[in-house]
């Protein structure tokens, strides 16, 4: 009869070392205390549906027509958060390069090529059209909300960040786009 040893619970090489603690520095943290202006302020929301035009199918770079919308309202938020949603399911809404519009166009290439589109393509949603489908899974790829903080009254991204609308349609329609705005 052979002996079977229990499993090895315990390992017997030495543990790795503890975890790096990592400090975060608030650039605004407000204490509850009457003396402290920021404490007193209570949050404040804004609201805006922002009707986009039309856009022919691609990634488009909406942050100015976004900014220019919001722009009055924005500025009165020193924190806080901009959350952006699309009421559509055949476009989508992301942050990427705003310099090169060849990302755009670039983007728009790998979508087609890794979501079949057309006649012979294995959907069986195709009343809409052979791009509907098509459109409504590059849309769930992307998603149609974003989240944006915001920093002394300005959307807080990167140099080279900007708000893209692609439109995933062949004969698209207007977009409509709810900014909401929430902060102190």
């Amino acid at each position: 009869m052979s002996s079977i040893s229990p499993p090895m619970l315990f390992s017997s090489s030495p543990r790795p070392p503890p975890p790096q603690v990592l400090r975060v520095s608030s650039l605004y943290a407000a204490k509850p205390s009457f003396s402290d202006p920021m404490a007193a302020s209570a949050p404040k929301w804004a609201q805006k549906t922002i009707t986009l035009p039309p856009h022919h199918r691609g990634c488009h770079l909406i942050t100015p027509k976004i900014l220019n919308e919001i722009g009055s309202d924005l500025s009165g938020f020193k924190c806080g958060l901009a959350h952006l949603f699309l009421h559509h399911t055949s476009a989508s809404l992301t942050i990427n390069e705003n310099y090169d519009s060849d990302v755009r166009d670039d983007t728009e290439t790998f979508l087609n090529k890794i979501v079949p589109e057309g006649r012979s393509a294995p959907w069986k949603h195709t009343l809409e059209g052979p791009d509907d489908m098509p459109a409504h899974i590059k849309s769930s790829m992307f998603g149609c909300s974003l989240t944006i903080p915001i920093t002394d009254g300005k959307l807080n991204m990167g140099t080279w960040q900007g708000i893209w609308l692609c439109e995933h349609r062949d004969y698209p329609t207007a977009r409509k786009v709810v900014v909401t705005l929430n902060g102190i």
